[in-house]
Formats: structure tokens, C-alpha cells, sequence
């Protein structure tokens, strides 16, 4: 527990009462620990990922090898962080909660880049890869999911403006998206 002031207390990011588990799609940030540009750059207005960001993007595509009631919609990976869209169709007998399917990513990935970092010579991590938690939102119909998907898909488009970009003070960001109908999905 955070019992630093200055810091302030960490809120919860799941929608109290909420079934993860329900058929629906889920909007999800997913970001490196510290920040740490680890799977590419951001050249002339694209996305070059290094061998790491490719890796990345391979996972994401196997999610419904894996999980069969699992589907994806729009992906990006972008130098520390990943955002898409996790579709949970009906759950049948088995139960699969949004949870399950981006703990699965988040291991397969960190046992891949393991191995690229002892075999390949990738750039080592401190700690874990991907940071304790992530970030969800619940899409909310037709229009929610078009406005999620340019979202992301324009996302290297706005990487100087992006508070997952180191050099972008998320201070400053913050106070200037603070209004609940901000320009940014929240």
C-alpha cells in the first residue's frame, strides 16, 4: 500500500461490480514497466518495431489460438505500451474473463522477450516487463467502438501528445485533459 502523500492513493481501475467475464469488447493500454521504450520507435509519423515489438504484435494475433472465445479487433504497439481491442464472445461452458486473457499476453510476452534479451541480445529490463496492472474500458456500443478504434489506429499520429511517451510531461497533460469529455479516450 501507498501511504506516501505526495503520491496520493492508488485508485482502482476495474468498474466496481462489473463481470469481466461478460461477451462484450474491451479497450485496453498495456504498458511497459517504467515506460521503458522497448519494442520499436516512432520514425517520421510510423511505428518501426524492433524484433521485441514484433513479437509483441505475434502474440496479440495468437490470442484466439488460445482462447477460443476470444477475438481482435484494432492493435497497435508502439514503443512502450500496446492498445487494442479484446472482443469476449459468449463464454459457453468455459469462463474467460478479460483478465485471464491479458495476464496470458502479459506472460507470453515477458517469456518471449526473456529469451530475446539471454538469445538475442534484446534490451534487458529491471523487474518485470509490463507494469503491475492496465488500463480498460468497456466499449459502449456502435459508436464508442469506431471513435476506439481511430483512437488507436492514429495513435502514432499523436506519440509527442501521448502520456504513455517518455518525453511527454503527463504533469502537464494531465491538467490540460482534465475535463471528463476530453479529446482522449477515457
Amino acid at each position: 500500500m501507498n501511504n506516501d502523500p505526495q503520491l496520493g492513493q492508488r485508485r482502482p481501475l476495474r468498474l466496481k461490480g462489473y463481470d469481466y467475464t461478460q461477451p462484450g469488447a474491451y479497450f485496453v493500454t498495456i504498458c511497459a514497466q517504467r515506460r521503458e521504450c522497448l519494442f520499436g520507435n516512432v520514425c517520421g509519423g510510423r511505428m518501426v518495431s524492433n524484433d521485441a515489438g514484433n513479437m509483441v504484435m505475434r502474440i496479440w494475433e495468437e490470442i484466439p489460438g488460445r482462447f477460443p472465445r476470444v477475438a481482435r479487433d484494432e492493435f497497435i504497439v508502439m514503443p512502450n505500451h500496446v492498445r487494442g481491442i479484446i472482443v469476449v464472445t459468449d463464454n459457453g461452458q468455459t469462463v474467460i474473463s478479460l483478465g485471464d486473457v491479458v495476464g496470458a499476453f502479459k506472460s507470453l510476452t515477458t517469456d518471449e522477450y526473456v529469451r530475446g534479451v539471454r538469445c538475442e541480445g534484446w534490451k534487458p529490463f529491471d523487474g518485470r516487463l509490463w507494469q503491475r496492472n492496465y488500463y480498460e474500458h468497456i466499449v459502449r456500443g456502435e459508436q464508442d467502438l469506431a471513435r476506439i478504434r481511430d483512437y488507436i489506429s492514429t495513435n502514432v499520429e499523436r506519440w509527442s501528445e501521448d502520456p504513455e511517451n517518455p518525453a511527454h510531461d503527463w504533469r502537464t497533460a494531465k491538467k490540460q485533459n482534465a475535463s471528463p469529455k476530453g479529446k482522449g479516450v477515457t
